[in-house]
């Protein structure tokens, strides 16, 4: 066969099956054309999803009708005024996305400048153009699309439901305006306003927060750290949240390069491995991060939809991006996130209390004789009877229906020195611990405050190079193990000794620990160095001290720390809480779980109504 040339409308065609693959990616390329012509107000307009129509809609700068008549042809851009692609000061710069629109479906372009007197309108059906004629319209330009695909009707058969369609739009343009907090946008699926923001003003960080709580939710900026980082050709700053606040998924994880989205494998990894040892297995942080480099050190342009991107020195990047999100946890180490709705929470328990029960004749006549009374009838209903204060307290009987610990204190209210934690007032279920500031109730998980604590300490100390305060047992403990188990144990046990455990072999199946790191001489020492075991013979035996640090001071932490269920008085209460201040990452345990949660008085005042 002979080799030909294509013709310029298949040409579109195939490269439209590059630049646009659903609805969602003509919003992308429209919107970003009109960020590039300076708009500062952006309306888009759906109908079926974007199958039937998407208009968008910007008072931007505006195209003379010169410029409206190369706007629709291939590779015809005003983005590149020197041809350098290595300093591109737009989003976009390939000159494909309106020609490739047209080729499979009609698009029609309605623009004015500012000077003109009117304004001027072009419409290209499947890559065939109509001639050129005036139209009324405002400063900006509108472009409509319709019936996407109707060109390639093979394409129409991938697309998912309309409601789908316009979830993905959604998507896309909430990414486009988190990199643009000033500018505002508008999205509407036939009549219901899918997307309603306004633009922020205000200094670029204030004006950025705002936005991405409008985008991401309030929570997240009540519960996010601020990350700054500068080093060479590269900046790094934006949002992360705290590692009690997270998700199931990596949806919410936006990353900009020079203001463009990206999604990108190095950076989304480097995250993960930011939050390894704070954040529980199988969760994900969220995070806006915004990446200012100078353009001779990356390459946007390395796709057609510009998605991606490749760095000049993409282990420098990385290593910024760690030890930036590792500094910004550090400083908010001692937080973790509030609840997202206290009144809610608390009023499932009220309702659960206050429901309705029906009571035995003897059990009302017991309710009489031992001086119940019985409030008036609320909004709730009947009220069951409710007890008034007993005459007498009887504590042992207390605490053991109950599981309440509490001693009597001087009643004094809390002293600032008692820190941001505050005062132990009791223990309850002999698990947590209630505390009390000046203007909230804190509850505090002992085990999971103490397993940090612990682990940290551990940590502290090897990295200072000096081996943990051990503790030899008076009775060695004998632990049988399998011996495949036994095998990979034995092979590091010079590194478990740098940790304070010294074990050695005993017998055909079994080994024997002399010492224990003083910190876990009251632990299962049994379960323990079966985890272990279990844990190195996982991770194979040439494994790294180094690499697989956290996991095994974690472990050993865990078994080493106060157990639920453990009584503990004021002064030990009191000690955690002091120690839990002044330990880092102390707002979570090893696995990611918050150690404590804060309940601010106001709200609950609110749910009596004073």
């Amino acid at each position: 066969m002979a080799i030909r040339i294509l013709p310029n409308t298949l040409i579109n065609q195939i490269a439209a099956g590059e630049v646009i693959e659903r609805p969602a990616s003509v919003v992308k390329e429209l919107v970003e054309n009109a960020i590039d012509a300076g708009a500062d107000k952006i309306e888009i307009t759906l109908v079926d999803g974007g199958k039937s129509l998407i208009a968008v809609t910007d008072n931007g700068k505006g195209m003379e009708r010169e410029d409206l008549e190369l706007a629709v042809e291939r590779h015809a851009t005003s983005k590149l005024p020197d041809d350098d692609l290595f300093h591109i000061a737009y989003l976009g710069f390939r000159g494909e996305a309106l020609p490739s629109i047209s080729s499979i479906a009609k698009l029609a372009i309605t623009s004015r400048t500012k000077q003109a007197e009117n304004g001027w309108q072009i419409e290209v059906h499947g890559g065939i153009r109509q001639s050129i004629v005036p139209a009324a319209a405002a400063v900006g330009t509108r472009v409509e699309v319709r019936d996407l695909f109707y060109a390639a009707p093979a394409r129409l058969k991938f697309l998912k439901t309309a409601a789908g369609e316009v979830a993905q739009c959604v998507d896309i343009v909430n990414r486009i305006a988190l990199a643009n907090p000033h500018i505002s946008f508008y999205l509407v699926d036939g009549q219901k306003k899918k997307i309603n923001l306004n633009g922020c003003q205000g200094e670029l960080f204030n004006s950025r927060l705002k936005r991405l709580s409008d985008v991401m939710g309030r929570e997240f900026g009540e519960n996010s750290l601020l990350l700054v980082a500068e080093r060479d050709h590269l900046r790094i700053s934006g949002y992360i949240s705290l590692p009690t606040y997270n998700k199931a998924n990596s949806l919410s994880q936006y990353l900009f390069v020079n203001n463009r989205p990206v999604r990108d494998k190095l950076l989304l990894g480097a995250l993960k491995g930011a939050y390894q040892g704070v954040l529980e297995i199988g969760r994900y942080p969220l995070c806006a991060l915004f990446f200012d480099i100078d353009p001779d050190y990356v390459d946007v342009n390395v796709h057609p939809t510009k998605a991606e991107v490749r760095f000049f020195d993409g282990a420098a990047v990385r290593g910024l991006l760690v030890s930036a999100v590792r500094n910004a946890l550090s400083t908010g180490s001692r937080q973790t996130a509030q609840p997202t709705n206290t009144q809610s929470l608390l009023r499932d328990s009220l309702a659960a209390m206050t429901a309705p029960f029906v009571m035995s004749d003897q059990q009302e006549e017991t309710v009489v004789l031992n001086d119940y009374h019985q409030p008036p009838a609320s909004a709730f209903g009947r009220l069951p009877p409710m007890p008034s204060r007993p005459r007498t307290a009887v504590l042992p009987e207390l605490e053991r229906k109950f599981s309440v610990r509490a001693e009597d204190d001087d009643g004094s209210a809390c002293d600032a020195a008692d820190g941001v934690l505050g005062q132990a007032k009791a223990q309850f279920h002999h698990t947590y611990i209630i505390s009390q500031t000046e203007d909230s109730i804190v509850l505090i998980d002992q085990h999971a405050a103490h397993e940090r604590i612990v682990m940290e300490k551990m940590k502290k100390a090897l990295n200072e190079g000096r081996k943990p305060i051990t503790q030899i047992l008076l009775i060695p403990e004998i632990v049988e193990l399998d011996l495949a188990d036994k095998q990979c144990l034995l092979e590091n046990a010079a590194n478990l000794e740098q940790l304070g455990l010294l074990v050695e072999e005993f017998g055909p199946a079994a080994v024997i620990v002399r010492e224990v790191p003083a910190m876990l001489k009251d632990c299962d020492i049994q379960k323990l160095i079966r985890d272990m075991a279990e844990q190195i013979a996982e991770w194979g035996r040439n494994f790294a001290l180094e690499e697989k640090l956290n996991h095994i001071v974690a472990t050993m932490a865990c078994h080493g720390s106060v157990r639920a269920g453990r009584s503990l008085n004021l002064a030990e209460m009191n000690h955690l809480l002091r120690e839990m201040e002044q330990t880092p990452n102390s707002g979570q345990c090893n696995h990611g779980r918050p150690t404590y949660i804060e309940l601010k008085l106001k709200d609950i005042d609110k749910l009596f109504h004073r």
